[in-house]
């Protein structure tokens, strides 16, 4: 096993990555109130550790907090620093998780995790975090030790709150009564996320069930079958992607389209996914949207899109976990330059800092981000839904808030801060 990890789970290691050539005239995006030369110096360590192997890929997260950091440290780094930028991957494999973990932390002496994406290494690591007293700045969390960690917080909102909005939508506009949600059996996924929409429903005076798939072996056909034999008149899709289009090519293929309404927590929101779909599910499919639209026309998302086209390869995902390894790593830099220079190796020194941000807004998202000195971590917990529409995505709501009773802990908390 050691061996395995050493010879593909190595930390790919980005002090800057190669531009993409611009247009004649276009310049480069500026990522720090530095002095526009390229940063040199002592490198400030910063590590993350995603996922990449069956059921899904999920460095996208990753690649985009490596561009932004790349764009930082030719826009002059912080305090003149460069940042490096160490990545492992646990390929859903915990014991490859804790050994990442180990890696970066013991061994590199990072100072904190930035852009971390895994639907294992939250579960696995969220203690060692603790124990460290070193800050993660995810952007791709999926289970509920990574919400509900001392020392985890992340950009990206997750199933369960990506679920509930897509409950809510099914609910209040399409005229839900009974949903279905179908997701995966991996403890503290989906039973977690698939079980906050039943009692969403509850609460509503409404009925629910889940269908949980075996992730080793999904079988989308059986899945299906259990779904139809719910009696629910509304169908909630929380699977990967790939899992996700197989599951309604499932019902497609028995013609299931009108007999529900069809919603999904983020992950169909994805450019390929309506071609994917095809003509069959066009306006029939409703896609809750954890961050802004991916063509959003707000200054953040269009730094996130220049940065990306200037410092990350052509072909990586331009998709919502990318945004949010961006937004994570600017508000990491953000959070770095406001710092004494003298205190940014100090690990101690910036998990303070980084606990202590509070308020700071984007247009990538609909609420103010904010950490604390808390038990449990979501900032980001209001949304949009999207339909697929004629090969590409239509937003049909902009930003509301979640209802339930997983959410009024985190509101408390917000008007503690003067958030509301």
């Amino acid at each position: 096993m050691r061996k395995l990890f050493q010879a593909s789970a190595a930390a790919l290691v980005f002090m800057a990555l190669p531009a993409v050539a611009l247009a004649a005239g276009e310049s480069k995006p500026h990522c720090t109130p530095g002095t526009g030369k390229a940063a040199t110096g002592k490198p400030i360590k910063v590590g993350a550790i995603h996922g990449n192997a069956a059921p899904g890929d999920f460095s996208s997260a990753t690649r985009a907090a490596a561009a932004y950091f790349a764009c930082v440290n030719a826009s002059g780094g912080v305090h003149g620093r460069p940042i490096q930028y160490l990545v492992e991957n646990d390929q859903w494999n915990p014991e490859l998780a804790a050994q990442a973990a180990s890696k970066l932390v013991q061994d590199q002496k990072v100072v904190a995790m930035v852009g971390n994406a895994s639907f294992v290494e939250m579960s696995v690591n969220a203690p060692f975090y603790a124990k460290q007293n070193i800050m993660a700045m995810a952007s791709g969390c999926a289970v509920s030790e990574c919400f509900e960690s001392t020392n985890i917080v992340s950009t990206n909102q997750g199933p369960l709150a990506s679920s509930v909005g897509a409950a809510m939508h099914a609910v209040e506009k399409l005229g839900a009564k009974n949903i279905v949600c179908v997701g995966l059996a991996i403890p503290s996924v989906g039973n977690w996320s698939c079980g906050a929409v039943e009692k969403y429903m509850v609460g509503k005076g409404l009925k629910a069930s889940s269908v949980l798939l075996n992730p080793g072996a999904p079988d989308v056909n059986a899945a299906l079958l259990e779904a139809v034999a719910s009696g629910a008149n509304s169908v909630l899709v929380n699977l990967p992607a790939g899992l996700a289009i197989a599951f309604l090519r499932a019902a497609q293929e028995q013609d299931l389209r009108d007999n529900y309404s069809w919603t999904s927590s983020t992950p169909l929101y994805d450019k390929s996914v309506p071609a994917a779909l095809g003509k069959y599910w066009n306006g029939k499919v409703y896609v809750n949207a954890e961050l802004t639209l991916l063509d959003g026309k707000g200054a953040d998302n269009q730094l996130w899109l220049k940065v990306m086209d200037t410092y990350a390869k052509k072909d990586d995902p331009r998709d919502t976990f990318s945004q949010s390894g961006y937004l994570s790593a600017k508000y990491f830099t953000q959070t770095l330059a406001a710092m004494d220079p003298s205190k940014v190796d100090d690990r101690g020194a910036v998990t303070a800092a980084i606990k202590k941000i509070s308020g700071l807004r984007s247009d990538l998202m609909c609420g103010p981000y904010y950490v604390g000195d808390a038990k449990q971590h979501m900032p980001n917990h209001a949304g949009m839904m999207v339909v697929v529409k004629d090969g590409g995505f239509q937003k049909v709501r902009d930003c509301y808030e979640y209802e339930g009773p997983y959410f009024k802990p985190l509101v408390d908390a917000e008007k503690a801060l003067g958030l509301r």
